[in-house]
């Protein structure tokens, strides 16, 4: 198997996972509060990561690598989670999900920055073409969506992408798993306490979905679907493969309705395809 081949089958498992993190947040934070679940599921991630290079004998990064670590965890383990449990608290997971169509031009917007990646022009046409359309659906959605929850949507957005393209850059040279673990790392310092300090007083009133939530995503969406996708980033190019997140609207959706009852209205599933159609002719010109 070619290494873009490899790349691009690692990115879509990598994107499947990362499809139920939104709808597992949403029933996590009915019962949890958003600052603990961010803490809460970067801590025990940290744990596994911690386990994992201390039982295959890892090397520590380069001190010039450092820096890059902490960005990628204040992009993926700090900042994405911790703005989608504030978004999903004004907003729905169904909602919520539109906006994983801006992900792929915000990582290959960080995939030229910090990755030296360099797609063709027409690239950039299909790509904010797509932005355009999720930006008029939150404009469309103004009367029964919240503001508040668009904008911490969009912030996350944002930062997920800088820590998606700054990951796979350094996955070039520690690989996959080892980065996501090694950023988990430097952040259980400040994740550790501060899950001990604000934990829930009452355990007796989180229910079973929150907690299913909770291990969902701890394991997958902060730890297992990140070695899948750095790896498949790395081998395939930060702007290709990234392109795997037009499917994740789809995937998102189908669980938001069939495990959280949600509504999803012609109009969600309407820009939906559009962002795809037009992501899937950015995808086209990636390289």
């Amino acid at each position: 198997m070619d290494k873009m081949t490899s790349g691009w089958i690692n990115g879509f498992v990598g994107m499947v996972i990362f499809s139920g993190s939104l709808p597992a947040t949403r029933v996590a934070v009915a019962d949890f509060d958003p600052v603990f679940l961010t803490v809460a599921r970067a801590t025990i991630a940290a744990l596994l990561g911690l386990a994992m290079l201390l039982a295959f004998r890892e090397k520590r990064p380069a001190k010039a690598d450092l820096m890059s670590l902490l960005v990628v965890a204040l992009g993926v383990v700090v900042g994405f989670p911790l703005l989608t449990a504030l978004a999903l608290r004004h907003v729905t997971s169904a909602h919520s999900i539109v906006f994983i169509g801006l992900l792929p031009l915000s990582t290959a917007i960080f995939g030229v920055l910090r990755g030296g990646e360099r797609p063709r022009p027409v690239f950039w046409v299909f790509s904010c073409l797509g932005s355009l359309c999720v930006v008029g659906f939150a404009v469309y959605q103004g009367g029964s969506a919240s503001l508040t929850g668009d904008l911490l949507m969009f912030a996350a957005i944002i930062v997920c992408g800088l820590g998606y393209a700054e990951g796979a850059r350094l996955s070039r040279r520690l690989g996959g798993w080892q980065v996501i673990s090694w950023a988990l790392v430097v952040s259980l310092p400040l994740m550790l306490p501060l899950t001990l300090y604000i934990m829930p007083h009452d355990w007796n009133a989180i229910g079973q979905g929150a907690w299913l939530g909770l291990a969902y995503v701890s394991l997958f969406s902060m730890l297992i679907g990140f070695i899948f996708w750095y790896r498949g980033l790395a081998q395939g190019g930060i702007a290709a493969v990234g392109q795997l997140q037009l499917l994740q609207p789809f995937f998102g959706l189908v669980l938001a309705a069939t495990l959280l009852h949600e509504t999803v209205g012609w109009s969600m599933i309407l820009v939906t395809m559009a962002v795809i159609l037009c992501v899937a002719g950015a995808k086209h010109f990636a390289r």
